[in-house]
């Protein structure tokens, strides 16, 4: 190198000189702004580099932030997945409390509104395996005073009756068993017929002539006759109904809910049901404005009674079309003798 400047001394000097008299100028040079134009060719000259540096260690940053510092992440993850199964399980169980205990509620509720009667809360336990029959369990039996062909039902309407009887259970055979059978009639013109069972998911109302006026939603309601089931419970509604030979052929829409039962009431009494207030005005002769008491229909469905679902009310059927209370319809069949008493060969009637 010292050899190479010695040869070119000349060249160099001259190079030298001129650089330095570039420098001056660019020194002495402005731009826009007031921006010396050395300063500018510095900035120009360092920026890139700049740029570079500043990208390299964002990357190199971002790497080590995104993975290599991660290496938990994953425990972590796993750690809140569980957390989160561990209180979605326990919100489910929180809801399930939550429903049992409205249904219990209701339950008490109406053992409440009817204390003249004992009756024995229970919990479905268990279904039949075979699909033609539509039996339960329910884990009541003899120790709890349960007897055969006690009536089961809910605050919405009948269930069965209780058909085996075991020391800590019992079996109960649902309405809707096609061995089961009810002493029912039509809340509207009380007219009497037998609700049986059918293997399907609803029974049907039999021993209905067809000169019988029965509209769709009219309200039905045990009868009392078959000595099982007290007066006035209700059965359901009239799903439809299309002549038949020689009776109408009626399908029932069952109120309670047959599919889904959690917990029924068995009754220890065959004793019609009446609410307390009715008992009480009773007792005292009058109602609470000190008017008589009027005779008006008991038992679970007083209110339904007054207005039927989807048809007139009751009263309105009073005079030509509707008979005394409790006489039966002229022309209708008298199945008293063989049908309204239940005609499961498992069980008879008391």
């Amino acid at each position: 190198m010292p050899e190479i400047l010695s040869r070119h001394r000349s060249l160099a000097v001259l190079a030298a000189t001129l650089a330095a008299q570039v420098l001056l100028l660019a020194y002495q040079v402005k731009r826009e702004h007031d921006v010396r134009l050395l300063r500018y060719w510095a900035v120009e000259i360092v920026t890139p580099g700049e740029r570079a540096g500043t990208w390299t260690f964002s990357k190199i940053g971002a790497l080590w932030d995104d993975y290599i510092a991660l290496h938990s992440a994953r425990t972590e993850n796993e750690h809140l997945r569980a957390e989160v199964g561990e209180l979605r399980l326990r919100n489910r169980e929180l809801e399930s409390q939550a429903a049992e205990a409205q249904r219990l509620s209701v339950l008490l509720n109406f053992r409440d509104a009817h204390t003249e009667a004992p009756m024995l809360a229970a919990q479905v336990i268990g279904a039949s395996a075979d699909p033609a029959s539509h039996t339960l369990f329910i884990n009541r039996g003899e120790r709890d005073r349960v007897r055969r062909n006690q009536p089961v039902i809910t605050p919405d309407g009948i269930v069965g009756k209780i058909v085996e009887v075991f020391p800590a259970t019992s079996q109960v055979l649902l309405i809707n068993d096609k061995d089961s059978g009810v002493g029912a009639l039509l809340a509207d013109t009380r007219t009497h017929g037998v609700v049986k069972g059918t293997g399907a998911p609803d029974p049907a109302l039999d021993y209905v002539v067809n000169d019988e006026k029965v509209h769709e939603g009219e309200v039905i309601l045990t009868s009392g006759e078959d000595r099982i089931f007290p007066k006035g419970l209700l059965v359901g509604t009239v799903a439809d109904e299309k002549p038949g030979n020689p009776f109408q052929t009626i399908h029932v829409r069952a109120a309670a809910h047959l599919d889904r039962l959690e917990d029924v009431l068995v009754l220890l009494t065959h004793q019609e049901l009446i609410p307390k207030e009715t008992l009480n005005n009773r007792a005292a002769g009058s109602t609470g404005n000190g008017e008589p008491v009027r005779q008006e229909p008991t038992g679970v469905v007083q209110g339904l009674l007054e207005a039927p679902a989807n048809g007139p009310p009751a009263s309105s059927k009073a005079g030509a079309q509707q008979p005394a209370p409790q006489s039966r319809t002229a022309g209708a069949p008298k199945p008293a003798a063989s049908a309204p008493s239940s005609t499961s060969p498992r069980s008879s009637a008391p």
